[in-house]
């Protein structure tokens, strides 16, 4: 065991600060140490040490600002591309309480670079191998959803400063692309149902504002593409997240936490609350009434982000949105994203 703390033996005209000063303490903080390694008989109180033998001093004393210094380092502080890793594997579960959970697994690849041209950072992003329950999906219709999306894929975005979504590189790219999809896709998936379906996807990816609002909506986005400052945060302060995708995004009080979870990495805890005057049936719905609530929506989200202490990489993140009516629980989203 690794002993942080050595007997200091008193000589004449030492004092708790003449001593503490040496060390880069206050004569407070010296005391508070001492008396918290001594036995109880040997604790100081005073300044004077008159009949004080020894005093018991720490090996590697920091001082609250270094200790503040050595934490704030060891969080992501700025936008990096090294923030990232090349593939993350996802699960979400999805509950309500009008219908039965739904879990399901995928797995992303995300590769960011800078346009040499724009100065932007563009990042090209795909999900794959998707899987319900913890197997394919064998239904026509979601098999012809997965084939849809994939068919676009991988999509290109552009991040802002913060790291965070803020508009699509190349939306002409995105219904080109599909179109020429369509017909391998149409080969496959026959008949009326499948066709009415490949036209609700065309002129929903079509509409390029809402194909963004969909992904910036889902918590997943939300919670691998977090804002750079997040993680030095050490107040209360005011976030708006989307509860529910393709709905509007909330106003909540976040309050932050850091914890070192190993000695290589620190947990970063995100804990919110809805403080807007909205109703649940408003965020369910995605449509703001002109009246005020009278029973506003009460809503919780949980944001949790492993890094790495080092290289500031992001190894694992969870996050979880609960939102209730009168108490009742009617809508609950759960994440976890881990690094590879």
């Amino acid at each position: 065991m690794e002993i942080d703390f050595l007997q200091y033996q008193v000589r004449n005209g030492d004092t708790l600060t003449s001593i503490a000063s040496r060390l880069g303490m206050t004569g407070e903080e010296l005391k508070l140490f001492h008396n918290s390694h001594c036995p109880k008989m040997d604790k100081v109180w005073f300044e004077n040490l008159n009949d004080v033998k020894n005093i018991f001093v720490p090996t590697h004393f920091k001082t609250e600002s270094q200790k503040e210094n050595e934490r704030n380092n060891s969080l992501p502080g700025q936008f990096s591309d090294s923030f990232w890793a090349q593939t993350y594997s996802i699960n979400e579960t999805f509950e309500t309480s009008f219908e039965s959970s739904v879990n399901i697994d995928y797995t992303i690849d995300v590769n960011l670079r800078k346009d040499k041209n724009t100065g932007l950072y563009i990042l090209s992003y795909n999900q794959r191998d998707f899987k319900s329950g913890g197997n394919e999906p064998d239904d026509k219709v979601s098999g012809l959803s997965i084939a849809c999306m994939k068919s676009i894929m991988p999509l290109e975005f552009i991040l802002n400063e913060q790291g965070r979504i803020k508009g699509l590189a190349d939306h002409k790219k995105i219904t080109d692309t599909f179109t020429r999809q369509r017909k391998d896709l149409e080969e496959f998936y026959v008949g009326e149902v499948a066709r009415n379906y490949m036209d609700s996807f065309e002129r929903n990816i079509s509409n390029e504002v809402f194909l963004l609002q969909q992904f910036q909506s889902t918590l997943l986005v939300q919670t691998l593409f977090p804002k750079t400052d997040w993680f030095r945060r050490k107040i209360k302060w005011t976030e708006s997240f989307y509860f529910v995708q393709n709905s509007f995004p909330v106003a909540c009080e976040i309050k932050p936490e850091h914890k070192n979870k190993e000695e290589d990495s620190v947990l970063t805890i995100l804990s919110g609350k809805i403080t807007e005057l909205c109703t649940s049936q408003e965020i369910m719905r995605g449509i703001r009434l002109k009246k005020p609530a009278a029973r506003p929506a009460s809503g919780n989200i949980l944001l949790e982000y492993t890094t790495h202490t080092k290289n500031k990489n992001l190894l694992q993140a969870k996050a979880s949105v609960l939102l209730s009516h009168e108490e009742v629980l009617i809508h609950q989203h759960h994440i976890n994203i881990t690094q590879g």
